[in-house]
Order: structure tokens, then sequence, then C-alpha cells
């Protein structure tokens, strides 16, 4: 066997060798920390039902901060929203300080929460909660040689969020996350928001009907009858997605309001087209009116969608009572044309009796006064000078009257006059109530929209 074959048979030796003692090294140094656990949790050392002492024996501080992964769903009908956190804690116990073996042992790991003190934070809005259990719980505690202790635990809530509906759906919620200590008073336990970042948010957030704009760190500590209790929250700022309620509520109302219109352009003797016409526009209108009130909560306040909803009825109720002004007008129109008639009919009877009368007897002589006054006549006089008043008098202009002189009763009759109007009116009515809607709401500042 030549040199070259010892040297490479000596190599694989050294490197089991090595590799022998590697794991023999990482076997002893998970045994030290298996040891170091023991020392500092072992029975009888660590009592976790105490709490660990500030400094000089003040409140314990515990620092705060998470991540927000999702926020799921923002129920206007219950007033809630659903949100998913990765949750920390962090505080300082002097009885869990140990030996870093020179720096390779830079924290300890665990993953029951019993086996230390924890503080007792609760969330005070919460409604409803669950842990994450798949695979493994998603919860570890890390211990660090100066005795910190770090505990993050991935939890979905459900939280309640009180909104302010009047200016729905063109409004802003602010909907917050309340912690709270349950039975520690401000004397022995303080919570504190960490420095630089304390809330984060997943970039990918995704709303379907909102948008985060903004989010706040605050405190709220609450006193009560027992004592001031420590307490953080974070307010968070959502702006309501006005795009989709343009498409499924505003422009379909409008739809209506102008489909009812229609009315007005038919003949006024199609009764049944336009009695179709306003009831099902009405009923339609309606409809959709219970709808967008179903999804929403009896609040005893007005809405901004209320308000819209409610005039689109209206306008839609006047098209169907301006049919039933017109058919009142038409009948009233022709009962007078046939009582006109009647009276001609009369006048022309008696015409006809007195010529049969005067042709019987034309040597009979009447005192009948005279159809002509002559020009001296004091009566004759009098009715001269008013007329020349009357011509000499200046006449205002009057559009709306100039406007319907293009209408006269002859040619058109007041039910025909009633639809013109109309045709002219709701929508001049209808465009001024989307200015004065629009910029009121629109412009308008919400005052729960400062933080």
């Amino acid at each position: 066997m030549g040199s070259g074959h010892y040297f490479w048979a000596i190599l694989y030796f050294a490197s089991l060798c090595s590799a022998s003692l590697a794991n023999n090294a990482k076997i002893n140094f998970r045994e030290k920390e298996k040891k170091v656990l023991d020392q500092i949790l072992g029975a009888g050392k660590y009592d976790a039902r105490i709490r660990p002492s500030g400094i000089n024996g003040t409140a314990t501080y515990v620092t705060v901060n998470m991540f927000l992964r999702s926020i799921s769903k923002i129920d206007d009908y219950k007033m809630e929203y659903s949100v998913q956190l990765t949750f920390r804690e962090q505080w300082t116990d002097e009885r869990l300080k140990f030996d870093d073996i020179q720096g390779r042992l830079k924290y300890l790991t665990l993953t029951e929460a019993n086996r230390v003190w924890m503080p007792d934070l609760f969330f005070s809005n919460e409604k409803e909660g669950h842990f994450h259990n798949i695979i493994m719980p998603n919860v570890y505690i890390r211990i660090f040689p100066n005795g910190s202790v770090l505990y993050s635990i991935r939890i979905s809530l459900t939280l309640a969020c009180p909104m302010n509906l009047k200016l729905y759906p063109l409004d802003r919620q602010i909907c917050s996350l309340r912690m709270a200590s349950y039975g520690w008073t401000t004397n022995d336990l303080v919570f504190l928001w960490k420095e630089g970042d304390p809330v984060q948010v997943v970039k990918n957030l995704h709303l379907p009907r909102f948008t985060l704009e903004k989010f706040l760190t605050d405190y709220c500590n609450s006193k009560t009858n027992t004592g001031e209790y420590s307490c953080l929250k974070v307010d968070l700022l959502f702006k309501r997605e006005f795009s989709y309620y343009l498409i499924q509520i505003y422009i379909p109302c409008c739809m209506l309001v102008i489909v009812s219109w229609v009315s007005f352009w038919l003949d006024q003797g199609a009764v049944p087209a336009r009695v179709s016409l306003g009831v099902t526009t009405l009923l339609t209108m309606a409809t959709q009116t219970s709808g967008i009130n179903a999804s929403l909560p009896p609040v005893s306040y007005t809405k901004a969608i209320d308000v819209w909803t409610g005039v689109c009825l209206t306008f839609v109720f006047g098209a169907l009572l301006e049919f039933a002004l017109v058919n009142y007008a038409s009948r009233s129109d022709m009962h007078k044309e046939n009582m006109k008639k009647k009276r001609r009919d009369l006048e022309q009877a008696s015409l006809d009796a007195a010529s049969d009368l005067l042709d019987t007897d034309s040597n009979a002589t009447f005192a009948m006064k005279p159809l002509v006054r002559h020009p001296g006549d004091p009566l004759a006089l009098e009715k001269r000078l008013q007329c020349e008043v009357h011509m000499q008098a200046p006449k205002r202009p009057n559009c709306c009257k100039t406007w319907l002189s293009k209408f006269p009763t002859r040619q058109c009759s007041r039910s025909k006059r009633i639809d013109v109007i109309s045709r002219i009116t709701f929508p001049l009515v209808f465009a001024l109530f989307n200015l004065v809607y629009w910029s009121t709401y629109l412009f308008r500042e919400e005052e729960d929209e400062t933080f």
C-alpha cells in the first residue's frame, strides 16, 4: 500500500473523530442547558405564583408589542371586528438569572407558560377568542441570562367596536383593541408600550369594504373601587370604501327615480301603462330600501343612506301622485267641456226657438235695449277710460308665464300642462337635492375622525 493511501485513511479517521467530538459537545451543551433549567425552575426553587419584584421593590414593568397578521371582517350589524395577531410581552424576573457559559447560552426556551410567572393581562373589549394549536401550540417563552423573559403567542380575537353610522356609507370608524391588568393594580404591575415600533401591521393587509388609514397607541388606565389598573390600547382608523355602495345603492336608486319620470312622457290616456310603471318603481325602491336597512343595526338616529333612500322613495311616490293629479285634471277638463257643450246646445236651442217665434209673429213689436251705446253714453265713456288705463299700464315680464303661454288652455288641457311642468320640475329638484346631499356629506368633517 502506497503512502497516498495511508494519508487518506488517516484523514478519514480524523474526520470521524472530529464529528464524534462535535456530537459529544452538543450533547454536553444540551445537558448543561437542562441543568440550568433544573437549577432555576426546579422543585422548591421557583414559585410561579409569586410576582417578581421590580427595581427597589417597586411595581413590575411589562413591555408589550404586537404584530397584526390579518383583519378578517368588520361587521356593521353586530358592531365588531375580528383580528389575528402575534402578541408579545417582556419583563424581568431576577430569580431566573443564569450563567450563559461565556456567551454560548444565549437564552432558554420553554413551551409551558405555567412554569413561570405570567402577567394577568386580558382584552377588555373581547367578545370571543382562541389560541392556535396546529400543529403545535403557537406559543413560546424565552429566558435570557439577565433574567429577562419574552412571552410570545398567536391568538385570534373578535372585539367589540362601537360605531357611529350617521355618515354611513361615507363614514370612518375607529375600532380599539384594549389590554388591561385583571387583578394587579398599578402599584404592583404596569404595562408599557415597547419603544420604537410597538405595533406592526402586515404589508398586504386586505379588507373587502374598508381601508386601514392609520393606527395609534395610547394608555387607558382605569380607576375602580378596588384601585387603578394599567391599560393599553390601539386605535385603528378604518375608512369605508365608497365604490361598492356607489355601484350597489346610489346608481340603482338614481336609475329608478329616472325611470319613474318616463310616465310624464306617456299619453295621459294610457292609464294601465302609467299606473304599472309607477307602482313597479315604487315597489322596487321600497324593496331596495328594506334590503339596505336589513344589513344595518336599528339605530335611533338618521343615517346618510336613510336620507338618500327616503328622498328617492319620495320622488318615485311623487311621480305616482302626479299621475293621479293628471287623471283628476283630465276628468275635470272633460266635465267642463261637456258642460260647455250642453250650454252651447241650450243657447242654440233658445235662439232657434226665438227665431221661430219671430217668424210666426212678425207684426209684434218689442222694446229692446240698444246693443251698442252711443258715444255720449256715460257707461260707454267709463268702459273706454278703463280700457285705456289698462293698455297704458306697464307689463312686467314673467318667465314662467311666458313659458306656460306656449301651452294655451284651448290647445293644451290642464292635465297636459301638469305633465309638461313635471318634466322640468322633477329633474331640477332632484339635481338640486344631489347638489345639497353630496356637498353636505362629502365635505363634512366627522367629529370622531380625529384621534
